[in-house]
């Protein structure tokens, strides 16, 4: 038996599985090597990718880090409200996806220290009209980033290929200057910030397992589409600093702080996967995050000699549909699902050299495939700390709350 399964099922052999756990030292060696990555550009955290107050507020107390990328209205009044009076009081966040949540605008523009901190994402002059909508038309300053296309979009032929996320439709900086000329026009409103994903580097990994022929082209992509963004986000944010002066320009995720970095208008740069390591931030060249988030669920049938059945396991991540989006058994080496079955609703069977030597009651260690969405399975995280478990913590489902 490995010393890690070993190390995991000693530290909760009280416990009862299915149980998630926290491995701290993990987590912070991800943070430490994310910070060097940034090479002294602040890091925002997505706190989509851990949903845990815990680990949020933990890693917002390491060098490197500053802010909160949130994704809904709520979270951020919450954390906001969470945090006051401590020594995170007052932090930035950023709510990188759009609200059309009357009732959250309506307690942002209620909460002075909220309104302080907060700032809105849109991407259209109708999202300042929504925000007028809620609140009438004298409603108190609201702080707006605006969110930029950063996608690639090269000719082939007759056609534009469209590579990256749909999100934002402000693609050029033309279009990034028009609408920060609305924001600044209108009362209410007060531009601080511009943010761009650029998914098509940071969301795909240039390393993938078992696809030699695909990686040199997916580096091919991604190298030009770095060069082509830099010079578009560049302009564009000079376009809109023509009209205002901002705090931030926020861009990447965790598989693209490097590219991004090297973008001189960038302030500072987003991540929140590289802390947990799920798996689809294995196939990767520069960088390998430790898997800090396990899932264990215990082996409940032996329908054979080489079948192995677990409680639970149907964990599928969203995304596009497909076997990467699988939960992968990580302890013991030399499991996998079976293709006939996949991840079930109640019940998982394993195959595999592994499998032969499990018995009922023995536990099967997993990983998700991406970082935050575990943690709406589990309503805590057992941390472990050296070979201990020391504490359960709450993820946000396990505070009661959830942001969809």
């Amino acid at each position: 038996m490995s010393a890690a399964r070993v190390r995991l099922d000693t530290a909760t052999k009280h416990l009862d599985a299915p149980l998630a756990v926290v491995d701290l030292d993990a987590f912070d060696q991800n943070a430490a090597d994310l910070a060097r990555r940034a090479a002294g550009r602040p890091i925002r955290v997505a706190s989509k990718s851990i949903r845990c107050r815990y680990l949020l507020e933990r890693v917002l107390r390491q060098p490197g880090f500053a802010g909160v990328m949130a994704y809904a209205l709520p979270e951020a009044l919450w954390l906001t409200e969470a945090w006051a009076g401590t020594d995170l009081a007052g932090t930035d966040i950023l709510v990188a996806y759009p609200t059309v949540d009357h009732t959250a605008l309506r307690a942002l523009a209620a909460n002075e220290a909220a309104r302080r901190s907060v700032s809105i994402v849109i991407d259209s002059a109708e999202h300042l009209d929504l925000v007028d909508a809620a609140l009438g038309a004298d409603h108190p300053e609201i702080r707006i980033c605006i969110e930029l296309d950063v996608s690639w979009r090269p000719v082939l032929g007759r056609d534009i290929v469209h590579l990256g996320a749909r999100r934002s439709p402000v693609f050029t900086p033309r279009q990034a200057a028009v609408l920060a000329r609305a924001v600044t026009a209108r009362p209410g409103f007060r531009l601080v910030g511009v943010m761009g994903y650029e998914g098509q580097i940071a969301g795909i990994g240039d390393a993938p397992a078992g696809r030699s022929l695909r990686a040199p082209v997916l580096r091919w992509v991604q190298e030009r589409s770095a060069r082509e963004l830099a010079r578009r986000r560049t302009a564009a944010v000079r376009a809109i600093t023509d009209h205002v002066e901002l705090e931030f320009v926020n861009g990447g995720g965790t598989g693209s702080i490097e590219t991004t970095g090297m973008d001189s208008s960038v302030t500072e740069v987003a991540a929140g996967s590289g802390l947990i390591g799920p798996t689809l931030f294995d196939n990767y060249r520069r960088f390998s995050p430790a898997p800090a988030v396990l899932f264990a669920l215990p082996v409940v049938r032996r329908p054979s000699r080489r079948v192995a059945t677990v409680f639970g396991g149907g964990y599928i991540a969203s995304g596009p549909a497909g076997a990467d989006r699988l939960p992968s058994p990580h302890l013991p080496a030399g499991l996998r699902l079976r293709d006939i079955e996949g991840a079930g609703e109640v019940q998982t069977p394993v195959v595999g050299r592994a499998a032969d030597e499990l018995r009922v009651g023995d536990r099967v260690w997993w990983r998700h495939t991406k970082a935050g969405e575990l943690a709406e399975r589990f309503t805590e995280y057992h941390v472990i700390e050296d070979d201990r478990v020391s504490r359960a913590v709450p993820t946000y489902r396990g505070e009661g709350r959830c942001f969809g």
